[in-house]
């Protein structure tokens, strides 16, 4: 059974950092590629960041509103993704997503775990 089980969000003050991690379970989580997308009340789903596989490099690629502030980050050993976020912004508000994803293969979701950035 295929499971990604997201922990570490929360409430924290503007410029505060959290790390959320993605557990993955069921699948070769090695060969796929990871990401995490955010979802704020109100406006569509968008992708956050993302980690290739190491086939590929584990290369990253980050949405502009985070780069230079988050950090997406993989253990294959222990078949967990991060995301190390710093110099949080009330806008960063939302529920953030991890994605598990390969070419013919399917795609995976976890359940969403909540970040509030507030005073």
């Amino acid at each position: 059974q295929v499971q990604l089980v997201e922990s570490g969000g929360g409430l924290v003050q503007p410029g505060g950092s959290l790390r959320l991690s993605c557990a993955a379970s069921g699948f070769t989580f090695s060969s796929y590629t990871m990401n995490w997308y955010r979802q704020a009340p109100g406006k569509e789903r968008e992708v956050v960041a993302g980690i290739a596989s190491s086939s590929f490099g584990s290369s990253t690629t980050y949405a502009d509103s985070v780069k230079g502030r988050f950090t997406i980050s993989r253990d294959n050993a222990k078949n967990t993704v991060y995301l190390q976020m710093n110099s949080l912004k009330p806008e960063d508000t939302a529920v953030y997503y991890c994605n598990a994803v390969r070419r013919y293969s399917t795609t995976y979701w976890g359940q969403g775990t909540q970040v509030t950035v507030s005073s």
